[in-house]
Formats: C-alpha cells, structure tokens, sequence
C-alpha cells in the first residue's frame, strides 16, 4: 500500500520547515563563513533530509492505512474481504464496500417488488375466486330453502352454477398453465400446419360468441395455404385468447375482427385486428401483466381470468417469438406476432 503523492508533499513541507529554520540559524550565526564546500555540504543536507523524510512518512502511513484496513474488515462482511487484507488498499475497499452497497440496494428493490407483486398476486387471484364462488354460494342457499320446489328456478339457477363452475375451472386452468409455462415446465412440440386452416378453426369456435356480440370475424390472406412451424396446440390457445378478447371489447354497431396473414422471407407475420374501443396510450405498457384488465367492471361480469394476454406472451416466448400491440383509443387494436414459416 503506498502514499507516494501523500508523503512527497508531505516530505516538502517538512523540509522547506527545516531549511528555513536552517537559513534562520544561519543567519543569526554570521561567524560562519559561506564558502562553496559550506553551500554544497547545505545542498547535500537539504536532499538528505527530503529523502529521510520521505521514506519516513512513507512507512509511517502505510502502516497506518494497512492498520486502518485491518481494523475495518474485521467488522465488514466476507463478500467485501475476500483475499489477503495486506494486498487491498483503502482505495479498493472503498470500491468495494461501495459496489456491495449498491448490491444489496438492488437486492431491497427487487424484494419489495416481489413482496409487492405476491400481495397484488394473492389478492388478484383471491378476487377472481370470489366472484363465482359467492355466486354458487348464493343459487345453493336459494335451492336448498325451497327454491328447488319451482322447476324454472332450479333449471334457471343450475345453468348459472354450472357457468360458475367453468368459470372457477377457467380460471384454475389458466393458473396452472401460466405458472407452468413461467417456470419452463411445459414443452414446445413443433409441428408442420396451415395457419389459415387453424384461424378459420378458432372461428368457428368462437362463431357464437361472436354473434352473440354482433361482431364479423374475416380471415384476410394473400395465400390459400400458408404452412409454419410451432406447437399447433398452443398457438391455437394464443388465437383464442387474442380474438376472444377482440370479441369481448367490439364495442360497437359494425363490430369486426380481422386476423391477417402473411409470408415475410422465412417467417409468417400474423396480425389480430378489431375495431373495438381501443386501449389508452398510458395502459399499453401492463396489458400483458397477470389479472390485468384495461376496463375492469366489464371484463370481470364477461367473464374470463384475466391471464389470457399473460398466456398469449409466455407461449410466444417459449417459441422464441414477441408479441407487440398497437392501439387508438376509440378506433381499435393490433396485435402482431411472428411464426416460423415451413421450410
């Protein structure tokens, strides 16, 4: 550990101390005769000192740093000394002690964050639960004090309990699908298929829904056949969430939704389009995050879990694909998605 700057002015000071109080001396002392053997023999005495000086300063606060270090260590953590405490200067420890300062700031975030994230999680999933669970709760407590009697009640109350019943399944799914899908647990079985042949299947799934909602669902193509590369289960979960979703926020006359494809070089861009009401510029951002919903009331008496675009993204992303969307509030959404084209 050296001070070489440190002991250099130091060794200045303390000589220039000492030749003047030499020349104070001398003066007051004029019997000596200044002869050149008196001037050289002054000069050599100035350099002396200067050295000695130096190299005492020197030992002496390298034994002070190493002291001061040694001191400090024994009360910091191991992470910070990890090697021979005579190699690290006060510079390096600083350094150090600094680096694993910000270390563990960063880690205090993340875990308020976390902490964060598993309370609006609990509570989030708490809610979705709630809902047709109290429901149940409700249609049970009118059947079994005599509701049951009147046939139009009881068939009226069970079809609502087994809605209730494939919401609370829905919604366990989703769950379970989301955190295995997070924690890499399900698998990506690719397979060769016709993409076009897939969006007309989802339509025809989803034809009642739609016309429930008055909404038009149009597969525009340049291409009769348009063969890609992914697991066809999945995807086709990806195509139900998207267009369920567009269905759901149609929130007009003239409602349509559009699924467009087409072939860029190797890969097959895909793009879900609706004229709905759109999703505000400041909420883009969170429309992928779990039991998010850009208009809350409405979704959640539609129904769903709320995990549809969660899972839209992770599914995606196990197929080493981004989602993006892209919206006008009032006029309609896009979101686009790429496939890997069939070789």
């Amino acid at each position: 550990m050296r001070f070489y700057r440190l002991s250099f002015i130091s060794s200045c000071l303390l000589t220039l101390v000492m030749l003047v109080l030499v020349i104070i001396f001398d003066a007051l002392n004029e019997k000596y005769d200044h002869n050149s053997f008196f001037k050289l023999g002054f000069i050599i005495s100035v350099i002396v000192m200067f050295i000695v000086n130096y190299v005492v300063l020197e030992l002496l606060f390298s034994y002070y740093a190493k002291k001061q270090v040694r001191n400090i260590s024994k009360i910091l953590p191991e992470e910070i000394v990890y090697d021979n405490q005579e190699n690290i200067t006060l510079k390096e420890l600083g350094e150090r002690f600094s680096d694993f300062n910000q270390q563990k700031v960063t880690e205090m975030e993340v875990m308020k964050k976390m902490e964060s994230y598993r309370k609006e999680y609990i509570g989030n999933v708490s809610h979705e639960l709630k809902t047709p669970l109290f429901s149940i709760q409700g249609y049970v407590e009118t059947l079994s004090e005599g509701g049951v009697e009147n046939l139009n009640i009881r068939d009226k109350y069970l079809e609502r309990i087994g809605i209730s019943v494939e919401r609370l399944i829905a919604i366990v799914n989703d769950l379970d699908m989301i955190n295995r899908l997070e924690a890499g647990e399900i698998d990506v079985t690719v397979s060769k298929f016709d993409v076009n042949i897939l969006v007309k299947e989802i339509f025809d799934l989803l034809d009642l829904e739609a016309e429930k909602n008055n909404t038009v669902l149009q597969l525009q193509t340049l291409h009769s056949q348009i063969f890609v590369e992914a697991d066809k289960q999945k995807i086709s979960q990806v195509f139900i969430n998207l267009i369920s979703n567009a269905i759901h926020y149609a929130n007009r006359q003239e409602a349509k939704v559009v699924v467009k494809t087409s072939v860029l070089r190797n890969k097959v861009l895909i793009e879900v389009i609706d004229n709905g009401m759109g999703i505000k510029k400041e909420l883009l951002p969170r429309i992928f995050e779990r039991f998010y919903r850009v208009e809350t009331s409405r979704s959640r008496r539609q129904g769903g879990s709320g995990l549809g675009l969660a899972i839209v993204k992770h599914i995606l992303e196990a197929h080493n694909e981004n989602i993006t969307v892209e919206s006008v509030y009032l006029e309609g959404t896009k979101f686009s998605f790429m496939l890997e084209k069939s070789k």
